[in-house]
């Protein structure tokens, strides 16, 4: 007996469909979430992540493979130990830190939009870009800024959240880096009040650090970050708020956001 053909070895529509977002960075799960959300009605725009694994790394053949196995991302990520010390040192202290411990109830059940995480991600030269992710909708702002110093940073964020409409305006949790230091001229400049995560304790900004993991895709370590624009920055950005999200039974967080500003009639 002849094994069963895959299905996107004869489907074409479904293979240039499952293609089509591989290329754009989208993991086999989240194209078959999105493909069952697309065509309800209909059984034969269905398949399984497990079928577009096996495809990909068994059917699939020279030029095609290559491009699109590119386009998967690393499973080999391993996960600190949340009790690991970061950087194996003790940061400095803020000054008037507020604790994440006093955050309201409605930033941690993220059921009201506007409530953000943000962290410096790191590369060579001292180069750095700061990242935003609003914890409704998982939508991710990445903002060009020229150093870690706490003014440089404080200015670039607050030129970047001045431009969101005041609904998406509510809250900030940052780390205990030092680059935030200038906290309160931050929140005087956006009305936006800042918390801080424990000492040593990333994972209290846990989509934040799992969207930094994202990011390392189009940012390896070891990149020099001071030579991308912010348009070149957004448009990193647009990649991800593009893509379905299991978290958002597969809703993009851009359309996510944009439901939650919509004008309501």
């Amino acid at each position: 007996m002849r094994p069963k053909a895959c299905l996107l070895a004869v489907h074409r529509k479904l293979q240039t469909i499952v293609a089509s977002k591989l290329i754009l960075d989208w993991s086999p799960e989240q194209i078959s979430g999105w493909l069952k959300n697309q065509y309800p009605e209909d059984e034969s725009m269905r398949v399984s992540h497990e079928t577009i694994y096996r495809s990909l790394f068994i059917q699939a053949r020279g030029v095609l493979k290559k491009e699109l196995m590119g386009h998967l991302r690393s499973k080999r990520r391993i996960r600190r130990s949340q009790h690991a010390r970061v950087g194996g040192q003790s940061r400095g202290q803020i000054v008037d830190a507020i604790s994440i411990r006093q955050r309201p109830a409605e930033i941690e059940d993220r059921a009201i939009p506007g409530h953000w995480e943000g962290d410096l991600l790191g590369g060579t030269k001292n180069s750095h870009i700061a990242t935003l992710m609003e914890r409704h909708s998982r939508f991710t702002a990445l903002v060009k800024v020229p150093s870690k110093d706490t003014a440089a940073v404080v200015a670039s964020l607050s030129r970047q959240v001045r431009k969101l409409p005041a609904s998406l305006r509510r809250s900030l949790t940052w780390d205990r880096g030092l680059e935030m230091a200038k906290h309160k001229s931050f929140t005087v400049a956006t009305h936006v009040k800042v918390y801080f995560c424990d000492p040593q304790s990333p994972w209290q900004r846990g989509s934040n650090e799992n969207t930094n993991g994202l990011l390392r895709q189009y940012f390896p370590k070891r990149t020099d970050l001071s030579g991308y624009s912010q348009s070149e920055l957004d448009q990193v950005a647009a990649r991800l708020n593009q893509r379905p999200r299991k978290t958002l039974g597969f809703e993009t967080p851009a359309s996510r956001l944009r439901a939650s500003v919509a004008p309501t009639h």
